[in-house]
């Protein structure tokens, strides 16, 4: 079985030979934010699979940002180029939950909290802490904050 690394590694080769300049330089940057990764804290080591998934949302999240920073310093092309990128680098992560299988997650965990006795605005963090683990990779912390906000706003 290949790993996600090899995986990026040979379709970084594949863009190279193909002469695909957006590709190659976005797989390239995300490489070297995983080799980052690899040798962050006390000793070098090989990411699982998951750690690699997670550099990849966050390079990912950089390019979305960064997009609609562009955006709104008019610099639509710049901005198109980051989206691109992290259009790319979308293609490697698992398929981001819709606004309704969100929902429903999300209505879940309110439920629980308040089982557990925790309600409205400050029942914002114990649900949170329900819902994370189960859309971990699925969806954007944000999206995930902005629909428990929602839910207990009520």
């Amino acid at each position: 079985m290949t790993t996600l690394k090899a995986r990026l590694k040979d379709d970084l080769t594949t863009a190279m030979k193909a002469r695909d300049e957006i590709v190659s330089s976005t797989l390239r940057l995300t490489l070297t934010a995983v080799a980052k990764e690899e040798v962050a804290g006390t000793a070098a080591r090989e990411l699982s699979d998951d750690e690699v998934l997670k550099v990849i949302a966050k390079e990912a999240k950089k390019r979305r940002e960064a997009a609609e920073a562009f955006d709104k310093g008019g610099r639509a092309e710049s901005a198109a180029r980051e989206l691109a990128e992290g259009e790319i680098l979308d293609a490697y992560l698992p398929k981001q939950l819709s606004d309704d299988e969100l929902a429903t997650i999300v209505a879940g965990a309110v439920e629980e909290a308040k089982a557990a006795g925790a309600e409205g605005p400050r029942a914002m963090g114990a649900v949170m802490k329900i819902v994370n683990p189960k859309v971990a990779g699925l969806a954007d912390g944000g999206r995930v904050a902005a629909a428990v906000k929602r839910l207990l706003a009520g």
